[in-house]
């Protein structure tokens, strides 16, 4: 975390057009994560983006434990073991947007380390885009345009694989 990363209530306040004693009160319900650096409290960007991703509602958020084995890094959600990029451990929540996933008919070999193949159980037209969701052991949803979503005929039923890198995993306490 750099300083820069860091704001202040009112700064948030700011950004989302709120007063700053509700920033404090959503601090206080614990809806917002702070530091409390002396008698100051502070926002990292990270905290923020985690506060504004529950707030509307974002799909794909899991409980977890974060397991360490040398450099590889996990956390297991339910049966699944999802790579991540973090210092944090034991029990966590973790998160990947929904616009951080790709979809392919075929397993590829990408950088991306978290890949996984499911069958597609939901399918929900969001106007410009279209929101599939699919069993991976978990259900995970990507949101992918309307032009890639008819390319590749998806339909209910169908297997797919589910990649995502390991810095789009958010995670949390």
């Amino acid at each position: 975390m750099n300083i820069e990363d860091l704001y202040t209530p009112e700064e948030i306040a700011n950004k989302l057009k709120i007063t700053k004693y509700t920033v404090y009160e959503m601090i206080k319900r614990g809806d917002l994560d702070a530091h409390r650096l002396g008698k100051q409290l502070r926002i990292s960007g990270d905290q923020f983006n985690q506060y504004l991703q529950r707030a509307k509602g974002s799909s794909n958020i899991y409980e977890a434990e974060i397991k360490a084995d040398g450099d590889i890094v996990t956390a297991l959600v339910d049966n699944i073991n999802i790579n991540v990029n973090t210092e944090l451990r034991g029990k966590v929540k973790v998160s990947v947007h929904p616009d951080d996933i790709l979809l392919s008919k075929e397993p590829i070999h990408t950088s991306a380390n978290n890949n996984y193949k499911g069958s597609v159980v939901n399918i929900m037209d969001e106007g410009t885009s279209v929101k599939v969701t699919l069993d991976i052991g978990i259900t995970i949803s990507a949101i992918i345009t309307k032009k890639s979503f008819t390319s590749m005929n998806i339909e209910k039923g169908k297997n797919l694989y589910v990649i995502f890198k390991t810095m789009s995993v958010k995670v949390y306490k």
